[in-house]
């Protein structure tokens, strides 16, 4: 029984898209009978707010989506995140970047480009003492980066199938010094014990990095099962600029938790029809992983007027 989980980034309001992957995740785990967990990824301290964190545990809660133990947040967890990168450090693997994000955009754009598309081109990778010391003495502080040297990795996604990535060397310590997010995610997950990650597809790309990870770390990889994103009704991904994306914004719409989570029921054909639901936990019975749609859904608020 893997155990499962729902990781929400307290930096804004949950969206209907992201509703939808928890209902998913907890459906997967719950089904198989398997634990389920919720983590609170408030990694980026200035960023996060303590009335998102209320408010998303009132969304899941409004949904009928509980969770086993206490609620985990990676602002507690620095420390297991410094041990990895102390690791990683200890390995010969870290080297300082100063690149900054339009400079890599640059490069791996490029014609004839050396490394694959978004792959940084290892601009400071090999840089000596004396080219370091003169770009701090300009005023830049490095990001870290881990010397993957292009290993590919193959991932096998319950969804997508077979997946294969190079691994680049992407940056395992902001600028600002707090460790990044691949670091605290394979960290967290490890240490939770959680066997499959159910999430969006569009962190299907990171897995491949975060496999690397782990295993440079010495930790099992979970299970991978990325699930379709939820779109506007413009077809881009869904987010504030669609308007009612969100449970409050849809009850001041006069549409209720239940008439959301039926369109998102009927919307993975868990149901023949966008009715109300009252609980995901109505869903369980009938809820196959092997039977959801492969494609996005184009959520449209107007149609549950």
């Amino acid at each position: 029984m893997p155990t499962g989980r729902f990781a929400p980034s307290p930096t804004g309001p949950l969206h209907v898209g992201n509703l939808r992957t928890a209902v998913l995740a907890w459906l997967f785990a719950r089904s198989a009978g398997a634990p389920f967990l919720l983590r609170i990824d408030d990694l980026d301290r200035a960023a996060s707010r303590e009335e998102h964190v209320r408010a998303h545990v009132d969304d899941l809660r409004a949904l009928g989506i509980d969770w086993d133990g206490e609620v985990v947040r990676q602002s507690a967890r620095f420390d297991r995140y410094e041990a990895a990168l102390a690791r990683l450090d200890a390995d010969g693997l870290l080297y300082p970047c100063y690149c900054t994000r339009r400079e890599v955009q640059a490069a791996v754009t490029a014609p004839h480009a050396p490394s694959p598309e978004g792959a940084y081109p290892g601009t400071c990778r090999d840089l000596t003492a004396a080219d370091r010391a003169a770009r701090e003495a300009g005023g830049r502080r490095p990001a870290w980066r881990v010397r993957a040297g292009g290993e590919r990795v193959e991932v096998v996604d319950r969804r997508h199938g077979r997946l294969a990535g190079l691994i680049d060397d992407f940056v395992v310590r902001r600028a600002d010094g707090a460790p990044a997010y691949q670091v605290a995610v394979v960290v967290d997950d490890h240490d939770q014990g959680v066997g499959e990650v159910v999430r969006g597809d569009d962190l299907l790309d990171s897995t491949p990095r975060q496999v690397w990870l782990g295993r440079r770390l010495g930790l099992e990889a979970p299970a991978y099962a990325h699930v379709p994103l939820v779109l506007g009704p413009d077809r881009q991904r869904l987010a504030k600029r669609h308007g009612a994306v969100t449970l409050a914004d849809l009850r001041e719409r006069g549409i209720e938790p239940p008439a959301v989570l039926g369109a998102m029921a009927a919307s993975l054909g868990l149901v023949p029809e966008a009715a109300p639901v009252e609980s995901v936990g109505d869903l369980v019975a009938g809820f196959d992983p092997d039977r959801l749609p492969v494609e996005a859904w184009r959520f449209d608020p107007a149609l549950l007027e």
